[in-house]
């Protein structure tokens, strides 16, 4: 049974910091390529961030040097630390082993 679960969301000011994490189950998360993508209301979900099992990572061009996207592979996780946040960074952010698996997304809201 596969399971991703987020946890980190919530609500922050506009230049402020939020880290998300996610613990993963399920999986051979050592080699899987693991993700963070968002959907905000009325949008399409879209990439934020991929980091594969051989550590490399990809960002979108909106966060690149805001965002980092890390991975624990003794604790199973993966986190996304996100700086500088923006209103337009309002989302539910999902965690997410691509292409077939998905968590249930985690709010974040950043307020002016």
């Amino acid at each position: 049974q596969v399971q991703l679960m987020e946890s980190g969301g919530g609500l922050v000011q506009a230049g402020g910091s939020l880290r998300l994490s996610c613990v993963a189950s399920g999986i051979i998360f050592r080699s899987s390529n693991m993700g963070w993508y968002r959907q905000a209301p009325g949008k399409q979900r879209e990439l934020v961030a991929v980091i594969t099992a051989g550590y490399n990572t990809n960002y979108a061009a909106s966060v690149k040097g805001r965002f980092t996207i890390s991975r624990d592979n003794v604790k199973n996780k993966v986190y996304l630390q996100m700086s500088s946040l923006k209103p337009e960074n309002t989302a539910v952010y999902y965690c997410a082993r691509p292409p077939d698996a998905w968590g249930q997304g985690t709010q974040v809201t950043v307020s002016s």
